[in-house]
């Protein structure tokens, strides 16, 4: 780990920290270019904006998607206060980004919440094979 990493992630935990005393989950990220320039920070803000999909890494990697290149987006590298969630890792894979550091692990994290209660949602299929491919089908050729 550089110097610039370890001064970008001190820079994503103390945005935690600030999504925090925002009555928010304490999570912050940043994305920086290949210089260390900062290019856009986020916090959680999912109570405040009641949208349980307002994880800083998410809004990151929309933004990254919609305002970078292809080789801008992967020469940038996400800093996040923790390790990111699946739905943001799916986000942050289609994106493009070339990288992400964080500073605290799923793991790691786990050991400083209360158990957490179990949420199997069932799930059925597959199902309408010949419907459900006519409008995929072709796609990504």
């Amino acid at each position: 780990m550089t110097p610039d990493d370890e001064r970008l992630l001190r820079r994503a935990i103390e945005l935690a920290a600030s999504a925090r005393a925002n009555g928010n989950p304490p999570f912050g990220s940043l994305l920086a270019d290949p210089d260390g320039n900062v290019l856009v920070e986020e916090r959680n803000t999912s109570v405040t904006d009641a949208d349980i999909t307002a994880h800083p890494e998410l809004k990151l990697a929309r933004w990254a998607a919609r305002e970078l290149d292809p080789a801008a987006a992967a020469a940038t590298t996400m800093y996040t206060s923790c390790e990111p969630c699946g739905m943001c890792t799916g986000a942050i894979e289609r994106s493009g980004l070339g990288r992400v550091m964080f500073a605290l692990s799923t793991e790691q994290l786990t050991t400083l919440k209360p158990p957490a209660a179990p949420t199997d949602v069932p799930m059925k299929g597959p199902a309408l094979f010949d419907e459900a491919r006519a409008p995929v089908a072709g796609y990504y050729h």
